[in-house]
């Protein structure tokens, strides 16, 4: 093996034994659904220097697929990214990015189609500690902090933006936390999405509560959230259900939803307590009575709507991101829908989603940068930013308390604020 191959497979032997272990469980164990961990289609790389080390370290971790099926980079691009995976001297580092540069150039079709506007933001972003962990679902604490899930490093990482500390907490092996939530305690709530459970970590002392799943059959813990009442609910994508728990009680009870493949996705809870559920395997957003149980459906325009994320304005207006390349809004005192179809097109496919200060924010995640969306419900206008390393999709944004964005890359391993100007 090339000096090259084996610089990489010691980098991955240091910081991926996690990504190792989840794949060995077997297809789809702890991929849930945003890990984007495929195997896909077994491929060939072209022959160049570089190819050999490429070829034995990345496919360690993920399908070569997803190499030769990327939208491609610059060779500075490229250098960032692989950077962000794996420690290397800075020789085998060049060798490595002048091969996919050559190899697999910037496609520039993928472009994002940007509209200006009168706000302005900021971005400012860290590299997390462990590399290849896959960082998402970043969320800020009132005092200040940001907190997110290492899904392929089995962790729950804190970040202080203010003096760029960071640490990781680690959690029960196989865990691959899929997202958090914190309580009002300010305890940190994890999504087991590997081995099917949910999880509590306590900051201070760093112990973990974890709470199984009542029934085995349910798989694929996803998004959580806390209703005022302080029940956790949480979508279980893969098995088709809903689940609440009370943390006093211990109390577990799992919904299956109607529609039969709905894959239940991203999850709010509004200020009465009412859970609003998007279905990413169906074109219907799923309304639940908290006392009652009831599940509502409401489908939406189009037969191929699928949904991952969405949120409400603090009239009960409900807005979300449709794959097919559109912006939606779900009347619930009605049933009404509408759609605008997002700026960079059909094949935008926005994301995650979040609404602040009743200005719905996304992102377009088949864009090369990832494109971020603001929307004014009031003008129905639109405008938007490349993010500065976008090359990894946002798949989850939210709120922070000061009124401003946290937003991960999960493929270069960092997490975000974007800070919101005023209008101009």
């Amino acid at each position: 093996m090339t000096p090259v191959g084996r610089w990489l497979l010691a980098g991955l032997a240091a910081g991926l034994m996690t990504s190792w272990a989840i794949e060995a469980q077997g297809p789809g164990a702890g991929r849930g659904t945003g890990g984007g961990r495929g195997r896909g289609a077994a491929v060939a790389l072209p022959e160049g220097a570089g190819r050999e080390g490429v070829q034995a370290a990345c496919a360690s971790c993920h399908g070569l697929n997803l190499i030769t099926a990327a939208s491609g980079f610059s060779r500075a691009a490229w250098q960032d990214l692989v950077a962000t995976m794996v420690r290397l001297p800075e020789p085998e580092l060049r060798t490595v990015s002048d091969y996919l540069a050559t190899h697999f150039p910037e496609k520039p079709g993928r472009r994002p189609t940007l509209v200006s506007g009168p706000v302005t933001v900021t971005f400012k972003e860290w590299i997390v500690p462990t590399l290849g962990q896959r960082p998402r679902d970043p969320l800020q604490l009132p005092d200040g902090t940001i907190w997110w899930a290492g899904m392929y490093a089995d962790l729950v990482g804190r970040l202080n933006p203010a003096t760029g500390e960071m640490r990781e907490f680690p959690l029960v092996k196989g865990a691959s936390p899929h997202s958090i939530i914190n309580d009002a305690a300010g305890n940190i709530w994890y999504t087991g999405n590997g081995n099917g459970t949910i999880g509590r970590l306590d900051p201070r002392s760093g112990e973990i509560t974890v709470f199984p799943m009542p029934d085995p059959a349910a798989r694929d813990p996803h998004t959580p959230v806390f209703d005022r009442a302080g029940t956790l609910w949480f979508t279980l994508q893969g098995s088709n259900m809903v689940g609440r728990l009370n943390p006093s009680s211990r109390d577990m009870r799992l919904i299956t939803m109607p529609t039969p493949n709905a894959r239940p996705y991203g999850m709010i809870a509004s200020p009465e307590g009412v859970l609003w559920v998007a279905y990413n395997g169906a074109n219907k957003i799923a309304r639940i009575d908290p006392k009652t149980l009831e599940v509502r459906e409401f489908r939406t325009l189009a037969a191929e709507s699928r949904i991952r994320r969405l949120d409400m304005l603090s009239d009960g207006t409900i807005y979300y991101g449709d794959s097919r390349g559109y912006l939606g809004r779900l009347d619930p005192k009605t049933g009404a829908f509408k759609e605008w179809p997002s700026p960079s097109g059909p094949t935008s496919s926005p994301y995650a989603l979040a609404v602040v200060n009743d200005i719905v924010w996304y992102n377009e995640s088949g864009q090369r940068p990832d494109a971020l969306v603001r929307f004014d419900p009031r003008t129905e206008t639109f405008q938007s930013w490349a993010i500065p390393s976008g090359v990894g999709i946002i798949r989850h944004m939210r709120a922070t308390p000061e009124g401003n964005l946290v937003i991960h890359q999960s493929s270069s391993n960092r997490v975000g604020l974007v800070t919101i100007g005023a209008a101009r």
